[in-house]
């Protein structure tokens, strides 16, 4: 089963630059997006032979997620059971035979740490809800977690310690979800690799050079970890700053 997962930065933005393509050559059985920044309907995409779940924000233009699958699931939610958090359209579950699949696009904690204890608060609701799911079947969690977990995650870690996506707090969060019986697939299969990047800076030619973030995952419950046949990223596939990354399982 290959699951695939890409912050699109705005999805009508993205169908113009080479979306339909590039998830046509994924040829994945589900495919994940965030930050899709619109409303069901207001996107012209139907891929054949795919069923489409949405979860928008409130807010018009903003945040949003969407999962695309050639396999019905038994059931899907929306959000991670918080009230809280339910305005964002950051998280959907597909619950399928042998496993969860949870979508998420974690809030940012934004310049200066200005979210940064509702990014806690989200954290700790996010892991009690995927531990819950873990009690019934293994979990895969993929999508944006706006967190660099170590230095090996980022280009320049020491002029970014205590930055948005690489504070104390939120690398200590992803620490304390690993912990309770998770594991980052990309990280276990290649511990050492390096210059492994989802996400890019506009900014400075960083996709260019390559000063990029890893910050974008596949997490998946430790018993699944097994059946994981490959962990990957695929840096030259263009049209937002983040690029895909994908997940394959032998089920």
């Amino acid at each position: 089963m290959k699951l695939i997962s890409w912050n699109v930065n705005g999805l009508r933005a993205c169908l113009t630059k080479g979306f339909a393509d590039a998830f046509a050559g994924f040829d994945a059985d589900v495919v994940s997006i965030q930050e899709t920044k619109c409303q069901p309907g207001q996107a012209d995409f139907a891929p054949e032979g795919y069923e489409s779940w949405w979860n928008s924000a409130e807010k018009k233009g903003y945040s949003g997620t969407a999962c695309f699958a050639r396999r019905a699931p038994l059931s899907v939610t929306y959000g991670i059971g918080k009230e809280e958090h339910s305005h964002e359209g950051r998280a959907i579950t597909l619950e399928y035979p042998e496993f969860y699949l949870v979508n998420l696009y974690v809030p940012n904690a934004q310049d200066g740490l200005a979210r940064i204890d509702y990014r806690m608060r989200w954290e700790d609701d996010l892991r009690a809800y995927v531990c819950e799911l873990d009690r019934t079947k293994p979990v895969v969690i993929c999508g944006d977690l706006n967190v660099a977990h170590n230095e090996i995650d980022l280009k320049n870690p020491r002029t970014n310690r205590g930055n948005a996506g690489f504070s104390d707090e939120e690398r200590g969060k992803m620490t304390e979800l690993l912990a309770a019986g998770f594991a980052d697939s990309f990280r276990r299969l290649y511990p050492d690799a390096t210059g492994a990047y989802s996400w890019w800076s506009y900014r400075f030619k960083a996709r260019q050079n390559n000063a990029g973030w890893r910050i974008d995952y596949f997490i998946v419950s430790e018993r699944l970890m097994s059946r994981v046949k490959d962990s990957f990223i695929l840096p030259g596939i263009m049209g937002s700053d983040h690029c895909p990354v994908g997940l394959e399982l032998d089920l």
